[in-house]
């Protein structure tokens, strides 16, 4: 394994939690309905969730279990890419197409890890790097 894997192995553990909680949800797509604020609907209109008067309705509704499950899909083919790069992915990089991937998928990969950066997995050495 090289150093890298450790942190393609720590985000796809943390999309594999997001996506039990999401499929835990019901894997619904939710909504606000224009007549009824600060209501949150599932698919079949039942309330999700019912905060008058806070203005997170919206935000909520943003955070449905469907578009997690796709926002998880589009990451792992993102940390997927990077898998058949990552040993590329070091400080001083070759100057070539391939290295150059590696790198700047790895800096992608290394904005989802940070996403989980409280994760007591977490490790600093993961922090995006900037290379000039």
């Amino acid at each position: 394994m090289t150093d890298n894997s450790e942190m393609i192995e720590f985000v796809r553990a943390r999309l594999a939690e997001e996506e039990q909680i999401a499929q835990a949800a019901g894997g619904d797509s939710w909504r606000c309905p224009t007549d009824v604020s600060g209501e949150v609907h599932d698919r079949t209109g039942a309330i999700t969730f019912s905060l008058r008067g806070h203005g997170f309705d919206r935000h909520i509704a943003l955070q449905d279990p469907a578009r997690t499950q796709r926002r998880i899909e589009t990451s792992r083919v993102l940390l997927n890419e990077y898998a058949e790069v990552a040993d590329q992915d070091t400080d001083r990089p070759e100057h070539d197409f391939s290295s150059g991937r590696a790198v700047g998928l790895g800096f992608a990969v290394r904005q989802l890890a940070a996403e989980h950066a409280g994760h007591p997995d977490y490790r600093a050495k993961w922090l995006p790097r900037f290379i000039h």
